[in-house]
């Protein structure tokens, strides 16, 4: 029940048409990841850019309840922070994890990315 039964109707129709964008256009590094985490490469099921209420979740394990999204660069600009922090409140309010990884530590260490995710899979 996380998709446009929990999405504003009236912005639904785009959030599925930027997600289905975002799904065929990724960055290299949720490119990477999705490689690692799909067809239950970490023993889960994984979506990506999947619609959460009003939002895009970059991925996730909706069995464990657990979101992972990837941030470029920026992400580091103060507003930008402040709508994350909003936007990873509103999702734990909803019983979710979210973690979240920059790009680079995606793209140059894979191997603790992936550390994290299955401890959180796990806890």
């Amino acid at each position: 029940m996380y998709d446009y039964q929990t999405a504003d109707p009236l912005l639904y129709p785009l959030l599925k048409e930027y997600a289905r964008h975002n799904r065929n256009n990724p960055t290299p590094a949720e490119e990477l990841l999705w490689n690692y985490i799909s067809s239950d490469g970490l023993g889960k099921t994984f979506k990506r850019q999947h619609i959460i209420g009003d939002y895009i979740a970059d991925f996730v394990c909706l069995s464990n309840r657990l979101l992972i999204e990837l941030d470029g660069r920026h992400h580091q600009l103060p507003q930008q922070q402040r709508s994350d922090a909003a936007r990873t409140e509103w999702l734990e309010k909803k019983g979710f994890t979210v973690i979240r990884f920059s790009n680079d530590e995606v793209l140059k260490n894979i191997e603790y990315v992936l550390k994290v995710i299955k401890e959180k899979l796990n806890d």
